[in-house]
């Protein structure tokens, strides 16, 4: 076979490529796209689910609503707190489960099953289900509480305690997917660092601090950016669980623009702050991923 009848072979093989992908490419822009350029396009105007027509365009108003917005401000700092508390927790928590089963060597089964089986329930079943055993009155959480003498807790209706409570049903709910990315970083790890150290001597805490934990760092980073970005949109939980109360305790952005949509029937408005939640997301992502190419 000739240069030339190779290149056109691999020119076919190509062609033949996009066309098998092309549906699926097709379908996935119109569900990502079409919803994006919408949400996009619809916060240029006065939108609203009582006018639902793009007939009166007011440039950059949504936007500077949003920007003016009184409780804006309130429910960002509520969905900092929430980050940063799930996701550092679910790290330690996680890194810690991933070295403990990369440590085992039998019945690694059955602690895969368990480990994934909060990972594979619908958050709304979650929600649901931590909403009944945490019931005030009714719920087993509180019984079993009442057994050692410890007074009823207002698990979703108390300020003080409402918010910590999601963060430990999320917690409980995505610490599993953590773990199982760590755990295959580890498992992904060459073994010559370790059998070079131990026979110089280094103990485990110092194999774990000099060599684990540098070529763990790029894994590390993509754990803790995927959670980032789904711990920013995080809705099913408080949307069954607290409905953002009480108060606004538990007021994530998300929901805050979900609430603006369907309660204010300001459609513009919650594209606007849709997309404004999306520029924070792209930045933190962007920056994210350079510094995990300069780990390199």
């Amino acid at each position: 076979m000739t240069g030339a009848d190779a290149h056109t072979l691999a020119r076919r093989d190509r062609r033949f490529g996009y066309l098998l992908t092309a549906p699926g490419l097709a379908a996935l822009m119109l569900v990502i796209t079409f919803p994006l350029l919408f949400a996009l396009f619809t916060s240029f105007y006065d939108y609203t689910l009582l006018n639902p027509r793009h007939d009166d365009f007011i440039g950059g108003e949504n936007y500077l609503e949003a920007w003016e917005e009184e409780y804006l401000a309130g429910s960002f700092w509520v969905t900092l707190k929430f980050v940063l508390a799930s996701v550092v927790i679910e790290f330690v928590i996680g890194f810690s489960v991933a070295l403990a089963l990369h440590a085992v060597n039998r019945f690694k089964t059955v602690y895969y099953l368990i480990l994934l089986a909060p990972l594979l329930i619908n958050p709304v079943v979650v929600g649901l289900l931590w909403r009944m055993l945490l019931h005030a009155e009714l719920g087993i959480a509180n019984y079993v509480i009442g057994l050692f003498g410890i007074s009823r807790v207002n698990w979703l209706g108390d300020i003080g305690v409402a918010f910590w409570t999601v963060v430990l049903v999320d917690i409980w709910h995505q610490v599993s997917f953590m773990a199982i990315l760590l755990l295959a970083g580890l498992a992904a790890l060459p073994r010559e660092p370790y059998e070079a150290a131990r026979m110089d001597g280094a103990s485990a805490f110092r194999c774990f601090l000099h060599i684990t934990l540098p070529l763990m760092r790029p894994v590390i980073m993509v754990a803790l950016l995927l959670r980032l970005i789904f711990a920013i949109k995080t809705f099913d939980i408080i949307f069954i669980m607290t409905k953002g109360g009480p108060g606004t305790s538990t007021d994530l952005v998300s929901y805050f623009i979900y609430r603006a949509a369907f309660f204010g029937l300001d459609i513009g408005r919650a594209s606007a702050m849709s997309v404004g939640l999306l520029v924070i997301v792209l930045a933190l992502t962007t920056y994210l991923f350079r510094y995990m190419r300069s780990l390199r």
